[in-house]
Order: C-alpha cells, then structure tokens, then sequence
C-alpha cells in the first residue's frame, strides 16, 4: 500500500507541477535544478566529483560527456547505492532468463538495456525513483484520470510489477510477455477488452491488421521507431496514435492532446550534438535520477526537431520525429544516408509493403522485402540507386516477425 500511495502522489505531483508560459522561464528553472543536483552529486558519486572537480557549475551544459560505454567502464563509482557491476549483472540476468523481473538488490532494481546499439547497458533505480516513475507516466499516458475505469495492456520485454501495486477494481494492469509468441495473448486481450494498449509499433500493427476485436481508447507506441506506414495502418484500425519516448536512461518524451511529440524538459534537460540534415542526437541530464545518476549522457538517437513548434502552445521543444539510431545511419559511396532516406526510397515503390535493410559492406546493401517478387526488387533497387549510385543491393526474404526482437528496418551492420 505504501507504493500505491507514492505512485498517487507522484501522479498528484506532475498534475499540479510548474507550468510555465515561455522557453525562457523553462530553461531557467531547469538551470537551477540542475545546479542544485550537481551540488549533490559532486559530494556523493566518486566518478563525477572527480570527473567536475574545478569545474563551474554554471557552466553545465559544456561539461564533458559520458556514454554507455564510460558508464559500464566505472559503473561501481558512478552508482550512488554501492553496487558493483557484478553483482547488477547477475541479478539483471537471471532475471531475463527466467522471465521473473521481481529480484532485486535490496530496494534496488536491476535492468538491462535492449542492446541495439552494441553491448548491453545496467541501470539502477531505486524504490522511491520507480514510484515517481510510474506515477508520472500514468498521469501523462492514460487518457483520463487514475481513478477512471482503465483495463491497461503492456505488450513488453520486461514486466514492471510496481503497477500491480495501484491496481484496483477500477484500475487494472495486465502484462503480455513479448517473449512468447504474439498469438498466444490473443484471447487473453480479447478477454480483458483493453482501454489503453502499450507496445511497440510493429506489435500494435501486427494487432492492427490481424489481432483480436477489441477497441481500446488510446494506443500507445513505445520502444521502437515510430514510422509513417505504421502510423497510418494502426490509426485506420484504432484512431490517432500516442508516441512514448521512453530509454532506460529517462522518461523523455511523451505526445501532447494535438499529438505532437514533446520533450519532458521538465524531467530532464537536454542538450543536442548536430548531425547534419537538422537532425541532432541528444545529450541528457536527468536532474532528479540519484541512484543511477544520469548527467551529460550521450544518446546514440537521431531526432528531427520541429521547425515551426506546435500548435498547442507548449514551451516543451516538439518532435517531427525520432529517425532512429545514430549508429544506423548508412554509409554508402561516400555519403552519409540516413534511415529516412533509405524509407522514403522504398516506400516510394508502390508494391512494397514492409522493407528491411542492413548495410553489410562498404557500399552493399542486403535487403528484405515485402512482397519479395520481382517487380518490388526492380523498384527498390532504383530507389535505392538514386540514393547511392554506385551501390550494391542483394535481396533475401523478409524473416522479421513482431515480438521479443526490436524491429529496425535500417541497421548498420558492417564497420570499417
């Protein structure tokens, strides 16, 4: 009961949390949070007070940068609970092999990232940041409410039972494991009647085009890229599409009532590395994150930013899109290709319904396809020549199905 009431109060909290009418008045407040964090952090995390030692705290946003790879490296001085990377991997990992995501360190929960862009990443969060978690999310997720009637479908690779601890008979949370084949769930989803489902947009189109009858109020994308052709199929069965960008490094991102992605800037500050394209790759400080702290943390994402704000009046910066990984931007005859240009070059041939592409050499591209028949290669290997000229593209069937793998439709899988 004692997390019940944390999660209604962290929901109570971001209700009634600062608004704030300009950027201006954004930024400034995220600045004296941030400072404050630092005060604490610089006397408690081993690795940041000697990585800032002599630094001005004013000048934050040009301190030096970590990665995945700097934090696994010190993870045991970078945590403030005392955890040692050893100890965070067997836990993390006994856990994903046997599918019960309860065991923890003491209060502390273990987790491991997905490992799309390489190896696989710890992170810590203790009980009291998984009750403010929960608590925010549902109060920016649910279309309604906490104590409106809501049957909750989380179609995920790793369950969170902290939400079974503010069910109730109004309230209810149901998970479907997406390590078991998606079939399977189908007619306990239909049997639940869900309001809201939360899945990755490969699962909800899968669920668009051959699942179950069921009429939730709100579908929620999450943990995958977003694309147009999904967006459209799961709209026309289920209505418009609510857009979570949601890490293991934070809460980022969540779609307004106009359905414009927007960045939780009041959770976590951003700063961007220019890639070219005016797309950016985001740099983090999650100013309230203690156990596990999060500041200065490059993500290997590539983000479009709106050009023309939103028309809901939000100072929070608005999205065109999330484009994918950083490390998933091609390649090829000199140039770099960005997945978009490799989607809208498919997409453009007008028998092709699903594409995967992975650059495997220096200028080959291998290609799957749907339908994999003749008149589809011939239109997609233009496409794709019209990009790089001098490209090489094999063709081989389409294997993707929807479930415990993260779909990426572009990867890069060859380095030189």
């Amino acid at each position: 009961m004692t997390d019940a009431w944390g999660v209604l109060g962290a929901y109570v909290a971001d209700a009634l949390g600062p608004r704030f009418r300009t950027r201006e008045a954004l930024l400034a407040w995220q600045d004296r949070r941030v400072r404050r964090h630092l005060r604490w952090l610089r006397a408690t995390s081993s690795f940041y007070g000697d990585l800032y030692a002599n630094l001005d705290d004013a000048e934050w946003r040009h301190f030096p940068t970590i990665d995945k790879t700097a934090m696994m490296r010190d993870f045991d001085r970078l945590n403030t609970a005392g955890v040692t990377l050893k100890d965070a991997l067997r836990v993390a990992e006994r856990a994903e092999r046997e599918r019960d995501f309860r065991p923890a360190l003491g209060e502390i929960t273990v987790g491991l990232s997905s490992g799309t862009s390489g190896a696989r990443g710890v992170f810590l969060v203790s009980r009291a940041e998984r009750v403010r978690w929960a608590g925010v999310i549902l109060r920016r997720l649910l279309p309604g409410p906490l104590w409106r009637r809501q049957r909750v479908a989380f179609f995920l690779r790793a369950n969170s039972n902290l939400y079974d601890s503010v069910a109730s008979r109004r309230l209810r949370f149901e998970f479907f494991d997406l390590a078991a084949p998606l079939e399977t769930h189908f007619p306990r989803l239909h049997a639940l009647h869900p309001t809201v489902i939360v899945a990755p947009p490969s699962v909800l189109r899968l669920l668009a085009e051959t699942g179950p009858n069921v009429s939730p109020t709100r579908v929620v994308s999450v943990a995958e890229v977003l694309e147009p052709q999904d967006r459209a199929v799961v709209a026309a069965r289920f209505g418009s599409v609510f857009e979570v960008y949601q890490a293991t490094e934070g809460f980022l991102g969540v779609s307004c009532r106009l359905g414009t992605l927007h960045l939780n800037e009041d959770l976590v500050a951003f700063d961007f590395e220019n890639v070219g394209e005016e797309r950016v790759s985001p740099i983090v400080t999650d100013f309230s994150r203690r156990t596990q702290p999060i500041v200065r943390y490059r993500l290997n994402d590539v983000l479009v930013p709106k050009r023309d704000g939103c028309a809901c009046g939000s100072p929070l910066l608005a999205i065109e899109r999330i484009e994918g990984r950083a490390d998933d931007v091609l390649e090829l005859g000199g140039r770099r290709v960005f997945p978009d240009f490799v989607r809208k070059a498919l997409m453009s041939v007008p028998s092709v319904r699903e594409y995967r592409a992975r650059q495997v050499g220096p200028n080959d591209l291998e290609v799957e396809l749907l339908p994999n028949e003749p008149l589809a290669r011939e239109g997609a290997e233009a496409a794709l020549r019209a990009l790089a000229p001098t490209v090489r593209v094999t063709f081989v069937p389409y294997a993707f199905r929807p479930g415990a793998r993260k779909l990426r439709r572009v990867e890069r899988a060859w380095r030189p």
